[in-house]
């Protein structure tokens, strides 16, 4: 019996992880439970799930409730997991990973933002407690799949996939009348607005870029990404043999839950098997960067790891939000992040805290770079 702690439960990730608990009940009790301000959804699983510890990061609520912007990182420490699966959308993840494997816990990881602002101090302190982490993005989760009992020396390089997004196939032309709607409508997977908007700039690949060298110590040259519409091939990985791996599955999140939270055993999901009868072609392209520059300023900010991915980040949360209440335009959203990465690119830190700092001066840039509105 394992005991799970799930952040960020009332949205898209946190949902599948308790669809996957809620099927084993005899592997797994949910320890405690987190949201922003969904206090009403958190009460209901609480209940559900018969959860006592809840925490709620943005709102007020009451004694039912630790509150506060530290709320997730406190329940972590009152809980003290076995497992923590982080689900909490952008960078808000970092210190609650953190505070994850400072305690030893298996992290098991869907908030990328947690290695992309901080990837060197949650390395190190792994390392040193001795904690795991398991990607639940479906491409690192299939990548860690794929490298299961092969030498680090023998990979050649990682192939990370990507849908392409909404514009894959649009005309670069046309970009600068995208309109918010329809940045939103991802063509295979359902997910939160942020997530889905960076899948269209496809600066979600370059965070993911980012992720992908902390998590299997790769440098960016050794990180490709191809384009491929379907969703089916998850990503691969080539040894210096050419021999390449791919994962292989329908698009559903519950699946890289589940192999998070059971390995190194796999359990029953009950999700639908793939039929070779009746799948459609796979096909795969290579990503224009000139078009989808956020691929170029991901591998960018690789060169200075311990801050750039950070600024990158911050500044494209703030970039996004203003498209969404439509004080930019969509082509707007990669200028916005490269300025602000040219204005703090020689900026240092010496602990996490002060990426912390570093994320705010970063996010305060890109609002002044917005016209008022």
């Amino acid at each position: 019996m394992k005991r799970v702690l799930v952040l960020g439960s009332t949205g898209s990730i946190g949902l599948a992880a308790l669809d996957v608990i809620r099927a084993h009940p005899e592997h797994y009790r949910v320890a405690g439970l987190s949201a922003h301000t969904a206090a009403d959804t958190l009460l209901e699983q609480a209940k559900a799930f018969g959860v006592k510890r809840l925490a709620l990061t943005g709102a007020a609520a009451g004694p039912e409730f630790i509150t506060g912007p530290d709320a997730a990182v406190k329940l972590v420490q009152a809980t003290e997991p076995d497992i923590v699966l982080n689900g909490i959308a952008g960078s808000a993840g970092f210190l609650p990973s953190l505070a994850a494997v400072r305690m030893g816990a298996t992290l098991a990881l869907a908030n990328k933002e947690s290695l992309v602002v901080g990837g060197k101090f949650i390395r190190a302190t792994a390392q040193k407690s001795g904690a795991e982490i398991i990607p639940v993005d479906s491409e690192h989760s299939a990548v860690f799949q794929c490298l299961q009992g092969e030498r680090h020396d023998d990979i050649a390089r990682i192939i990370l996939t990507a849908s392409g997004g909404p514009f894959y196939d649009r005309p670069q032309e046309t970009f600068g009348s995208i309109t918010p709607e329809e940045a939103l409508k991802h063509p295979v997977w359902r997910m939160g607005p942020r997530i889905t908007i960076d899948s269209a700039t496809m600066m979600n690949k370059a965070l993911e870029i980012i992720e992908a060298a902390w998590l299997f110590d790769l440098p960016g040259e050794k990180i490709d990404v191809c384009i491929h519409p379907q969703g089916i091939v998850h990503s691969l990985v080539e040894y210096k043999d050419t021999s390449i791996k791919a994962q292989l599955s329908l698009p559903d999140m519950r699946l890289p839950i589940a192999i998070a939270l059971a390995w190194p055993e796999r359990i029953e999901t009950g999700l639908k098997r793939l039929d070779f009868s009746r799948m459609p072609s796979l096909t795969f392209c290579v990503p224009d960067e000139t078009k989808f520059r956020a691929l170029r300023i991901g591998r960018q900010a690789l060169t200075r790891p311990e801050t750039a991915p950070c600024i990158m980040n911050a500044a494209d949360e703030v970039a996004i939000k203003a498209f969404l209440e439509r004080r930019i335009p969509f082509t707007r959203i990669t200028d916005l992040i490269e300025q602000t990465l040219d204005t703090l690119w020689d900026e240092h830190i010496s602990g996490p805290e002060d990426l912390l700092d570093l994320d705010r001066k970063a996010r305060g840039i890109t609002e002044g770079l917005i016209p008022c509105s």
